[in-house]
């Protein structure tokens, strides 16, 4: 009988730590390919390209879901070119504009503007590093190949 038992004890046990490890495993799995969107405003130097850059620092792709554009925090749509147009038409320089629409995919190591300027100058471009930093928001929602986690980013706050 108490042979039956034990045997009992290590064949639960034995089920516990199998149920753990595949658990382990598969938390394992969706981390080692978790995106990890990053949006910076750039600026370095007069000359040199300024603007919204988003970077994906993680170890896998991130699938965009959806996106949200606030102007002065105002929702004027989502980044796309449609919405683009509305915010950059009145200003004097066209800048440089690349759309993240739901399905888009942010690769790995993968860095690209949103929004920017060839050949800043503070002199002739104050009005679109105030646009950048003070006056636009834009809030990407994505997740990884697993899907469901709902990760967001925005620019940081100034």
């Amino acid at each position: 009988m108490v042979t039956a038992v034990a045997a009992i004890v290590v064949a639960l046990a034995s089920l516990w730590v199998s149920y753990t490890q595949a658990r382990d495993s598969r938390r394992h799995g969706r981390q080692s390919v978790r995106p990890l969107l990053q949006m910076r405003r750039i600026k370095e130097y007069e000359g040199s390209e300024a603007g919204l850059n988003v970077i994906n620092a993680g170890l896998g792709p991130a699938i965009v879901t959806s996106s949200v554009v606030r102007l002065d925090g105002e929702v004027i749509g989502q980044w796309d070119y449609h919405t683009q147009q509305r915010l950059l038409g009145p200003f004097p320089a066209q800048p440089k504009a690349h759309s993240l629409r739901p399905g888009a995919v942010v690769l790995a190591g993968q860095s690209t503007f949103l929004l920017s300027l060839d050949e800043f100058s503070d002199d002739q471009h104050g009005w679109f590093w105030e646009l950048v930093t003070r006056r636009l928001v834009i809030e990407i929602r994505y997740e990884s190949l697993y899907g469901g986690e709902n990760f967001m980013v925005t620019p940081p706050v100034f």
